[in-house]
């Protein structure tokens, strides 16, 4: 059964008969947002099942989208906090992602300026890394991007996406080994993104971000994971009762291949390996839990079916 992300959007009203129906073709919920009167659902369903669950959302006046950014958490890396590195584009991103069903975090470098001096630390190489992909905002300088991009990819693992004010063309020609994806035409500007022509800057993040991820999404499918990490989710919520008096965003954060659970690692982790999926199956069976370099949280890496030959 192959599971799709999409994002419903309806009233308060009748919105559990959403939920049990997600539930009852086999789906999960992702992320839950109750606004005044509206109701935005983040979930995974069969993919043969969106047409059934579209129907059966219409008399209630919902809408049903396919958001492939749903159950990802993306790494927005500027190369300061200053304002010189930290203008709206940057922020924008990050917010504008959120909007299509992404998890997004700001990773500001103490020591990213600078051509001759410009580093990436342990610490952030090792925060970026708990990511599922990474977004590099730079700036508007050909000849800065192409002295700076290679020290401050060095040891990061997952795909990363360049942007910078260049065209693509320019930006696949100045790196060396190349990124996962590009996007021109987009640098530092001190406006907010509210122009026709910024609106599809954004949009082309959007694009590129979706098919990096589908490309990962592929390579997975030819060793699957042990166990999908929005079941592990919902597992983590039922046996863990402490994680529903966490107040941060999205306490189980939901990526391609685990999860962020925002729980003291000391206090929980043994709890959490602990946790059956099933019968004489546990979490610690089909997943690697490690400290999270990200405050005290937990990370949650799955493990594939080469590994350990499971499948839940």
């Amino acid at each position: 059964m192959i599971l799709v992300p999409i994002t419903y959007t309806g009233g308060v009203y009748r919105h559990d008969e959403i939920i049990d129906y997600i539930e009852d073709l086999g789906g999960y919920i992702v992320q839950k947002h109750e606004m005044a009167q509206e109701m935005v659902l983040q979930a995974f369903i069969p993919k043969d099942d969106i047409e059934r669950f579209t129907a059966f959302a219409r008399p209630l006046a919902g809408e049903v989208a396919e958001s492939p950014l749903v159950g990802c958490e993306i790494a927005v890396v500027i190369p300061s906090l200053e304002i010189h590195h930290l203008p709206h584009s940057a922020c924008d991103i990050a917010e504008y992602l959120r909007t299509v069903g992404a998890k997004t975090n700001m990773v500001g470098l103490a020591r990213g300026f600078g051509k001759r001096i410009s580093q990436l630390n342990d610490e952030e190489r090792d925060v970026i890394n708990e990511h599922d992909l990474a977004i590099y905002v730079l700036g508007n300088f050909e000849t800065c991007i192409e002295e700076k991009f290679n020290g401050l990819r060095r040891g990061v693992n997952v795909p990363i996406i360049l942007t910078g004010a260049p065209p693509v063309d320019a930006l696949r020609r100045i790196t060396d080994p190349p990124a996962a994806g590009y996007v021109g035409n987009l640098g530092r500007f001190m406006h907010r993104t509210r122009t026709e022509a910024d609106i599809g800057r954004l949009d082309a993040v959007v694009e590129e971000v979706a098919r990096v991820l589908n490309v990962a999404r592929d390579e997975i499918a030819h060793d699957p994971l042990s166990v999908s990490p929005a079941r592990l989710k919902e597992v983590i919520e039922d046996g863990v009762p402490e994680i529903h008096q966490v107040y941060s965003p999205t306490p189980i954060t939901v990526q391609l291949t685990g999860l962020r659970i925002k729980l003291p690692f000391d206090r929980y982790h043994d709890v959490i390996k602990s946790l059956p999926v099933e019968e004489d199956v546990t979490i610690g069976d089909t997943a690697w839990i490690s400290p999270s370099r990200m405050r005290d949280y937990i990370l949650v890496q799955i493990k594939p079916f080469s590994e350990t030959h499971i499948v839940v």
